[in-house]
């Protein structure tokens, strides 16, 4: 019999298994279903390495972790309460992530002895034995989703791909809600392909009915929707709000936008998503490699265009002598990391925090170059646009720092209109006043920057190149003089950009007191969840996001020395603590986890804990 739902203020779901399985596209599904339920939300994708994982293996176990809930949600959730494990490597993997007395939904044809052994457990082991303290449910998910699909002409290959599906259909009844959205994408991705078409949809609502045929259901549950303030919104993940940045940022400078990669893991979707915007004069090119790539990019950037490059750690590395162009011709360009795991190839899936020192010194010679990071995937909008504007207004290439968990993430974004947005104003050269006056490409304004030089135009003919410019003219010097005095103007140029960012900020807290945790990056949102409960509970702890890492803001010096002890949590081996402490000689301490995997708030919150004792 149908029982009233059960109101919950927030839920966390785990859904694991095999790449094969389907697993990002139902997280995604259920994501998109939650923001247009009006939940607030936020995500974390996590995936095997390998294009072809091997199936059935610890380490072929792909995740998709949502947090959603009635209010605000900063992380995807240290925790889940409900684990979906459609084999046995994928619940031995993610059991140890499960609350007490957690719910756990399995595939039971997914722990026969095949799969067992694939993910090593003993011959003798019972995985599912001894969980009384836990809700299971158990289902047959194969058997089921072919049954269901028996009179479709499609063979078990086929059919068995649909077992997704089912368990979507569940666990839409479980949180009561509608199978519209998904049903709206199946037609559209399988347009053409009814039989395809007939049996995802089949598979979708024979998982939805049979919660209601379940014999050992205890409750349905709801999560009503977040008091959010209005507008409109849409789900986006961060490398998503990555292209709509920079085309907007190309929409207000009035520049044609060129974007110039090589495909790297996590950062091509970019270039997937950006090649879709041809109507707004986007041109896309996928280099040879990420040194033509950026060549193409700097090369653009000379003919007048908004030039954009994207890779993470290993390609940046490869970038490098050409950022050190970009930055000698004093041309705008925007870099993107989308950082992973390293050193090398690394982790190529998991995320991490280590390319700030790239970032800031990983050029040879003296090379300054502003450092911009986003802290959320709907941050990547705003830092991007932001990072985009200090490129083109200051005529420098930019960073814009984003990593695997942000790129991959997902939240609800109340998006801004083009009126909202700020406009950025490209410095072009004029014709020398009087006919006969040479034209001097290094000229600069009260800011240091010299003006944009299009190639083509009678009487702005200059040279370019990597060797050192006489200061002005830009003609070749190798005169000692000259060349300190040019490192010192270029250290300038970026030095003032400090005069052109806000001043930092708090996110939260009092602006004296005993702990200020300062964070960047993705670290944002479990530093919020901890610094909120530890307020609750009456402790004297802040929290600074800082998103402008070069040239710092110019307040964060005093707001540093505020407090008794800082704490800078990174997912590296301390980079920014080292930073901080060179720069204020402030006694930062470092919080650091270098596994592939966000910092969780209890995390944080213990390490201040910590602090306070000691």
């Amino acid at each position: 019999m149908a029982k009233d739902p059960k109101v919950l203020d927030e839920v966390t779901i785990l859904f694991a298994g095999d790449s094969g399985d389907g697993i990002q596209l139902t997280g995604n599904q259920f994501s998109d279903n939650t923001a247009l339920y009006g939940n607030d939300l936020s995500t974390f994708p996590d995936f095997p390495a390998e294009i072809r994982a091997p199936l059935g293996t610890v380490e072929g176990v792909s995740g998709f972790q949502i947090h959603f809930g009635t209010r605000e949600i900063f992380s995807p959730g240290d925790k889940c309460d409900v684990l979906v494990a459609m084999n046995a490597a994928a619940f031995k993997k993610n059991f140890r992530r499960l609350k007490p007395r957690g719910t756990i939904i399995v595939n039971t044809s997914g722990f026969d002895k095949r799969n067992l052994k694939l993910a090593h457990y003993p011959e003798d082991a019972e995985p599912l034995e001894g969980l009384e303290g836990y809700q299971l449910t158990k289902m047959d998910v194969t058997k089921l989703t072919r049954e269901a699909l028996k009179d479709i002409k499609l063979g078990t290959k086929e059919k068995d791909r649909c077992k997704n599906m089912f368990v979507l259909g569940y666990v839409y009844w479980m949180y009561n809600r509608t199978l519209e959205s998904t049903i709206d994408f199946l037609t559209s991705k399988f347009k053409n392909k009814t039989d395809i078409l007939e049996a995802n949809v089949a598979s979708l609502k024979a998982g939805f009915h049979f919660g209601d045929t379940l014999e050992t259901f205890r409750s349905r549950y709801e999560v009503r929707p977040a008091a959010m303030p209005p507008g409109e919104y849409r789900n986006v993940m961060g490398n998503q709000a990555t292209v709509l940045g920079l085309v907007a940022a190309a929409e207000k400078s009035n520049l044609p936008l060129f974007y110039g990669s090589y495909p790297i893991t996590p950062a091509s979707d970019i270039l997937h998503q950006l090649s879709s915007y041809r109507d707004f004069g986007v041109k896309t090119f996928q280099a040879e490699d990420e040194i033509a790539a950026i060549g193409a990019a700097i090369g653009a950037s000379f003919g007048g265009h908004l030039a954009v490059t994207a890779s993470s750690g290993p390609g940046i590395a490869l970038k490098g002598e050409a950022i050190g162009l970009a930055l000698m011709l004093e041309l705008p360009l925007v870099i993107v990391n989308v950082q992973r795991g390293g050193p090398s190839t690394g982790l190529p899936t998991k995320t991490e925090q280590a390319d700030l020192f790239q970032a800031m010194y990983g050029r040879n010679g003296e090379a300054p170059v502003p450092v911009v990071a986003a802290h959320s995937p709907t941050d990547c909008f705003d830092a991007v646009f932001q990072a985009t504007k200090l490129a083109i207004e200051h005529m420098t290439p930019v960073f814009f720092l984003s990593d695997g968990y942000i790129a991959n993430g997902a939240e609800p974004w109340r998006f801004p209109k083009s009126d909202e947005l700020e406009k950025i104003s490209p410095r072009f050269a004029d014709l020398p006043a009087k006919e006969n006056e040479t034209f001097l490409p290094y000229e600069r304004d009260e800011n240091g920057v010299r003006p944009w030089s299009i190639p083509g135009m009678k009487g702005l003919e200059h040279r370019v190149g990597g060797l050192e410019k006489e200061d002005g003219s830009g003609n070749v010097s190798y005169d000692p003089d000259n060349h300190e005095k040019m490192v010192k103007l270029r250290q300038e140029k970026v030095d003032k950009i400090a005069d052109f960012i806000p001043e930092q900020s708090l996110d939260q807290g009092p602006e004296t007191g005993d702990v200020l945790i300062v964070g960047w990056g993705s670290t944002y949102g479990t530093i919020k969840i901890a610094v909120n409960e530890m307020l609750e509970e009456g402790y004297s702890v802040a929290h600074a996001q800082i998103r402008y890492l070069n040239p710092f803001p110019k307040n964060l010096g005093e707001i540093l020395k505020s407090y008794k002890k800082v704490l800078v949590p990174e997912i590296n081996n301390g980079q920014l603590v080292k930073i901080l402490r060179a720069e204020y000689l402030v006694d930062a301490q470092p919080l650091n986890k270098i596994k592939g995997v966000p910092f969780e708030a209890a995390e944080i919150k213990n390490a201040v804990l910590e602090i306070l004792k000691s």
